[in-house]
């Protein structure tokens, strides 16, 4: 891999993890458009640092959030940081249960399937077309709403279902207040991003090919996006311009779909 396609794969996941347009299957578009070659043996080494760029970003991000939930969880008290981490623990397990006991399956959708990826986008669209007209609350997030959105986020493992789109449309179509329904979604997914960056180390399946330069730059330039993504989605939800990033998953599943069905369109 060079070091232009390590820029443009890091820009892509960056952006694409927070804002709610799916970077799974922004990733796939991109790796069927660059060819088999763009990503080499060490794909997998790639995805796990330029994950590990957003999930820093996201830390960074909401560094006070997760210091009040950790002050919380450490002193053994059932207050309000101890409720909203066991809720994060609740959100995470249909996730990880299906990455434990489907990784095989799951591993087969990833396989520049356009289809697969075109039409998720649009029913991405559909999710923040309905959460953009849902009407505003101001209601937490309760053990049940965090079991919902949880299972949400195990759908979202589909190539095309953005993550962050269908938790955070689920979370105010439960009525839950917007500024915190993406609170929520972004500091749920940074504990499971983490255990499957350790379960890919230690796997001994990364491999490490060539130069640490594309790694690097690739690892900044997912860091800095995802920086700036980040705390833009969190204005934008909270100003129900969700409709925005709507068309754009109609459009991109659309002609998705259209090049899956006419192959010799370039």
């Amino acid at each position: 891999m060079n070091v232009i396609d390590a820029i443009i794969l890091g820009v892509i996941q960056g952006l694409t993890e927070f804002l709610p347009v799916s970077s799974s299957g922004h990733l796939e578009i991109t790796k069927f458009i660059l060819g088999e070659n763009a990503l080499p043996q060490d794909s997998m080494l790639m995805t796990v640092v330029l994950h590990g760029a957003t999930a820093l970003s996201t830390i960074v991000v909401f560094r006070k959030d997760i210091l009040e939930l950790l002050r919380g969880i450490f002193q053994f008290k059932w207050n309000e940081e101890s409720q909203f981490a066991l809720k994060i623990i609740i959100s995470m397990v249909p996730a990880a249960f299906i990455g434990v006991f489907f990784n095989e399956e799951i591993g087969q959708l990833f396989s520049k399937n356009l289809v697969l990826v075109g039409s998720m986008l649009l029913v991405t669209g559909g999710l923040l077309l309905l959460a953009d007209r849902a009407k505003q609350t101001s209601k937490d997030v309760s053990f049940k709403s965090a079991v919902i959105i949880g299972i949400s986020q195990a759908i979202a493992i589909l190539p095309g279902i953005s993550r962050s789109g269908a938790t955070i449309s689920t979370a105010v179509l439960l009525g839950i207040d917007r500024e915190k329904a993406a609170r929520f979604s972004f500091l749920m997914v940074v504990p499971l991003i983490l255990g499957k960056m350790s379960k890919d180390a230690l796997s001994g399946e990364l491999v490490m090919s060539g130069s640490m330069m594309p790694l690097t730059v690739g690892f900044i330039a997912a860091f800095i996006t995802g920086l700036f993504a980040c705390t833009w989605m969190i204005t934008l939800v909270k100003k129900s311009k969700l409709s925005w990033f709507a068309a754009y998953c109609f459009i991109v599943g659309a002609m998705a779909l259209l090049y899956a069905g006419y192959p010799f369109i370039t």
